[in-house]
């Protein structure tokens, strides 16, 4: 089978429920973009959506959420770009090797104030471990066969990630509830 992601195909490492943050990197062998979490990530997953970044020949993300005050570019922030100016996620990706170091809700979401980062960049061992695999469907848009994604769910579940093609739940409840909100439907 095709690598689910590196940190996924060998089963999930439980993290630190007290993990105090650390350093992400991007992968320049010099003069990397620094982004500096002064806390432990929430709500990571396994993403299969066509816009988060992946080590390549990975079929999914691992990405996950943390308050956007906790997070701040440390060094070489000139390197950074936004992908795609109009996404709703500004991706700022590094210009020169092209991963993703954070990106960030401006318009008004459900999410904003909370920056999306991939704790992979990171050397420290800690982070949140995945919780769940979010849009997994999605890899077939990308080109992955339609008849393998049995295989692949079997998979994700066998190391205890539960598979959704839109996010978790939970998450989509607070999605919904800040819609009802909004619209006066729920007070």
């Amino acid at each position: 089978m095709t690598s689910l992601h590196p940190l996924l195909d060998s089963g999930l490492v439980k993290g630190n429920p007290d993990f105090p943050g650390g350093k992400l990197y991007c992968k320049c062998a010099s003069n990397p973009v620094e982004v500096t979490l002064s806390s432990n990530v929430a709500h990571n997953h396994a993403c299969g959506c066509s816009k988060c970044w992946k080590p390549a020949g990975a079929l999914f993300s691992i990405v996950a959420v943390i308050p956007r005050d906790n997070v701040s570019v440390t060094a070489n922030e000139s390197k950074l770009k936004v992908i795609d100016p109009n996404a709703t996620i500004q991706r700022h990706a590094c210009s020169e090797c092209g991963t993703h170091a954070y990106g960030r809700i401006e318009v008004d979401h459900p999410f904003k104030g909370l920056d999306f980062v991939h704790p992979e960049l990171s050397p420290e061992a800690g982070w949140q471990e995945p919780q769940f695999a979010a849009f997994v469907s999605s890899i077939i848009e990308q080109g992955f066969d339609p008849a393998g994604m049995g295989a692949v769910r079997e998979k994700l579940h066998s190391i205890g990630l539960e598979t959704y093609d839109c996010l978790s739940p939970a998450l989509m409840d607070l999605i919904a509830a800040y819609s009802a909100k909004k619209s006066g439907a729920l007070k």
